[in-house]
């Protein structure tokens, strides 16, 4: 998935996600206090990504390729978040910078050295954070698609901050930004700058089914982002039927 949809890879995609991702702790950061403290991070830019007839959909996993699908997912949840605020008469300020890691600690949020495996926003410095060989190792093993979808639910973090939204329960704000993740890549789908390749939506489907919450585990604890069943159903919810389906306003 780049500015095209693209090369499903192959391999037991729910077995891989339960260790990579369920691993890694929290997947969508929350809305922890903080400045990055690593010199020098990258801009998430404003740079154009290449149009929908010159993006790869060849199935290739280099680093290379990682760096631009990343890029472009930027690039058009800047782009897509932008239009929305401004159909709504509202100015958006793009999420100031998106910075990755290599070592537990290299990147601090709120006085604490993030984990490695995760992926994080962080309010107070506005910036993504992301540790990029746990965020490479799941592009090869997982899917192009998967790495959209974990920078729109990132991303939605940094919206949830700009429109004041604020919930009683970690569950509500992870939930919500699972279904903002999936409105974001269906309208680029329906619009025609997203390209679906055969598999991505089984690749979304399978993947939400496996980063759900221990069953176990009370919903209303701090850190909950929902069952697998409710994560599914709430990026689906947004997928198929917009913004309109999240709950912001």
């Amino acid at each position: 998935m780049g500015e095209k949809v693209g090369g499903r890879r192959p391999g037991p995609l729910a077995g891989l996600l339960v260790a990579v991702v369920v691993a890694a702790g929290c997947m969508g950061g929350g809305l922890d206090q903080g400045e990055p403290e690593q010199p020098g991070p990258r801009e998430s830019g404003r740079a154009a990504s290449p149009g929908a007839d010159s993006t790869r959909a060849d199935g290739t996993t280099s680093v290379a390729e990682f760096k631009q699908d990343f890029s472009d997912a930027v690039g058009i949840a800047e782009r897509y978040w932008t239009d929305r605020f401004r159909a709504s008469g509202k100015q958006f300020r793009p999420i100031r910078r998106v910075v990755p890691y290599t070592r537990s600690g290299e990147v601090s949020c709120g006085g604490e050295g993030l984990p490695r495996n995760n992926a994080v926003y962080c309010s107070a410095g506005d910036f993504i954070a992301y540790d990029v060989n746990w965020s490479v190792g799941a592009f090869r093993q997982v899917g192009d698609a998967f790495l959209f979808y974990l920078l729109g639910h990132e991303y939605a973090h940094g919206v949830q901050v700009r429109l004041g939204i604020r919930y009683n329960f970690t569950i509500q704000q992870e939930l919500q930004a699972d279904c903002m993740a999936g409105a974001y890549i269906g309208d680029n789908v329906r619009s025609g700058t997203l390209t679906l390749a055969e598999g991505d939506l089984d690749e979304f489907r399978e993947g939400l089914l496996a980063v759900g919450d221990d069953p176990n585990q009370p919903w209303f604890a701090e850190g909950s982002h929902g069952t697998a069943e409710q994560r599914t159903d709430s990026f689906f919810r947004g997928y198929e039927n917009s913004l309109d389906a999240c709950g912001l306003g």
